[in-house]
């Protein structure tokens, strides 16, 4: 009997230990799981982004551009030549979207430099022949071999990006639009080479011409940029004029390049 007993109640205590494991372990089925960028899939079923750790993703802080430079509205006078480009670094913050980290906004500053070359074609621009932006073909007189302007711009922009896989920005494909105000730090003439009209060598000394008063100092510009990883296509297009009005004619200039992100 006492036997009897003593197995009942050690049924009842192995009985009552399997039901509150069963209890805990649906209980810990209930909790959403954490990711973290090291343990995220790679395609996630993810349902609810505030599970997902975004504090040490990477998604392109540091913006490096190379592209092709060209005028829209260039009149006929004007005759560029050769591979006229640019080059920009930026720094940026980047703030994802708390109920999507997919998207997120990309703020910072930087600074940009364009060099656009020019054939037989003198800039007037410091005004010491008339008033204005003048561009003078001296294909018949003394001419620089190699002649450009260079303008420089301290610049801030600002994107709305989306990134398809915001765990891992470095193999994903990314798109962003924005835009960027930017003000004038130098404009610069430089010819090299002096030639006489019939292209033989005067000197080799290197002319510098500096001065900002016809250009608008502030611009605006907008952006676009297509990518994969650490590689994508931009363009960018000043939309408002960059020689002053009445000052030359109303030429925007434009870009078409590559971008190197990262960080």
């Amino acid at each position: 009997m006492k036997n009897s007993l003593v197995l009942f109640l050690l049924m009842i205590v192995v009985t009552g230990t399997f039901a509150q494991v069963d209890t805990m372990k649906n209980s810990l089925d209930t909790v959403p799981k954490f990711y973290t960028i090291d343990t995220v899939p790679d395609k996630p079923n993810i349902s609810n982004w505030k599970t997902v750790a975004m504090a040490n993703r990477s998604n392109d802080h540091l913006l490096i551009q190379i592209g092709y430079d060209k005028w829209a509205n260039q009149p006929d006078s004007i005759q560029t030549k050769g591979f006229s480009r640019s080059f920009n670094v930026y720094f940026m913050f980047d703030f994802p979207f708390k109920s999507n980290p997919r998207f997120s906004v990309g703020i910072g500053a930087g600074v940009s430099s364009s060099n656009i070359f020019f054939e037989n074609t003198y800039i007037d621009i410091t005004g010491k022949i008339a008033n204005r932006l003048s561009f003078t073909n001296v294909k018949d007189t003394t001419h620089f071999k190699k002649y450009k302007l260079v303008t420089t711009f301290l610049e801030a922009p600002i994107e709305l990006r989306f990134v398809a896989r915001p765990m891992n920005a470095g193999k994903s494909f990314k798109a962003a639009i924005g835009g960027k105000v930017g003000t004038m730090l130098s404009a610069t003439t430089k010819g090299k080479n002096l030639l006489n009209a019939s292209n033989n060598v005067v000197n080799s000394n290197v002319t510098k011409e500096k001065a900002k008063r016809f250009f608008n100092t502030t611009r605006l510009v907008g952006t676009a940029r297509l990518g994969y990883g650490v590689f994508s296509v931009f363009g960018a297009y000043q939309l408002n004029s960059f020689i002053k009005e009445g000052f030359g004619p109303d030429v925007r200039p434009y870009t078409i390049g590559i971008t190197i992100s990262g960080l």
